[in-house]
């Protein structure tokens, strides 16, 4: 899910002339263009349903070979959710707006992830939560020098949704624990390095590449502007291995804190700040999720395993006041209960994972 936290999505509603999905054909190319710029395309429900309506036309349509998303603007793909929408439903007493979204965003980033043609995502610029989602599972994922990708749920009480798992805890080092407790953003380079993207191309060729792809196939149109070798910057975050590897080997969550506060490096003694001012319940219901996506052998299993963990995250306390604090009165200062890891009990965390019952969907 997530959302750019300095963003409020209740902005920039699409007027009758600006669909906020553009759809788009040009040769062999089927294009989808996500369009509210001003709230950083951030994704609502209608926009879901338009991306999996279209993308189950041109499944079936010979005169498409190749599919494009990518965001409309000059600051990125996709910044997450509506979440605001889904706060002002939880509290009006109506959850069950967010399981209905949360149902049709997590099948639509399950037809991505099987989605039989190429499917090419610009992940320029800015990438969080639901942005991963439409891009990160697709077939040939495009990143650039521009692009800044995170899945910064934690700071809003929630947690690393859409699928987002499976790549986490395929990550090498701990560096998923490293992303999913801390919220922390990653550049293009670091992307590639954690296998969540597959070709780097500097955003100002991203132009030519969509019309190259008009015509000719995916992987062709792709290597002819794609960096390789040296030209390919070296990944931040993989020069912090040493002590991100060790301190994200720890068994809990208090324990990786310590250990990120008694490293000596300064970037980790940031890290540990950074996780403890996110949703302690949060933080512990990621770590564990990234742990189970680990052990499961399909994205599947982890959106099934997702939509679990929103059911029950979506009728707590902290979602709710994390999106408050962030996004709708922005004092940036939720109170979560409980307040501190230590203060989360063992049964708060193991219950987000309780198969939902029909009888418990209200």
């Amino acid at each position: 899910m997530s959302n750019d936290m300095s963003n409020d999505t209740t902005t920039n509603a699409a007027t009758e002339t600006e669909p906020e999905v553009v759809v788009h054909r040009a040769g062999r190319l089927g294009h989808l263009i996500l369009n509210r710029p001003k709230a950083l395309n951030s994704l609502t429900h209608a926009m879901v349903q338009t991306v999996r309506d279209t993308l189950e036309q041109w499944r079936d349509d010979d005169s498409v070979a190749t599919v494009l998303i990518s965001g409309a603007g000059e600051k990125g793909l996709c910044a997450g959710g509506d979440v605001v929408s889904l706060y002002r439903a939880a509290v009006d007493g109506r959850p069950e707006v967010g399981d209905e979204f949360f149902a049709d965003e997590y099948a639509m980033n399950a037809f991505i992830a099987d989605y039989p043609k190429p499917y090419v995502a610009f992940m320029d610029g800015i990438v969080l939560g639901g942005g991963v989602g439409v891009s990160a599972h697709g077939s040939h994922r495009i990143v650039t020098e521009r692009t800044r990708l995170g899945m910064p749920e934690t700071g809003i009480g929630f947690f690393p949704d859409v699928g987002g798992a499976w790549l986490l805890s395929r990550a090498p080092s701990g560096f998923g624990h490293h992303m999913g407790l801390t919220s922390s953003h990653v550049t293009g380079a670091d992307a590639l390095a954690l296998g969540f993207a597959d070709h780097y191309v500097e955003s100002s060729r991203l132009a030519e590449l969509a019309t190259a792809l008009e015509t000719t196939g995916a992987e062709e149109a792709i290597a002819a502007v794609a960096a390789t070798g040296a030209a390919v910057p070296e990944s931040p975050l993989m020069q912090q291995r040493d002590w991100i590897e060790s301190a994200y080997a720890q068994d809990t969550a208090e324990d990786v804190v310590a250990a990120l506060r008694s490293h000596g490096d300064p970037a980790a003694a940031a890290a540990a700040t950074q996780i403890l001012a996110k949703s302690p319940t949060s933080v512990k219901v990621t770590l564990e999720l990234i742990r189970r996506a680990a052990q499961m052998s399909t994205v599947h299993e982890v959106l099934d395993q997702d939509a679990t963990v929103a059911h029950h995250l979506l009728r707590g306390h902290d979602m709710r006041e994390g999106i408050r604090a962030q996004l709708v009165d922005k004092d940036r200062n939720p109170q979560w209960n409980p307040p501190t890891l230590e203060d989360v009990p063992a049964d708060a965390v193991s219950s987000a994972f309780d198969p939902v019952t029909s009888g418990s969907r209200n």
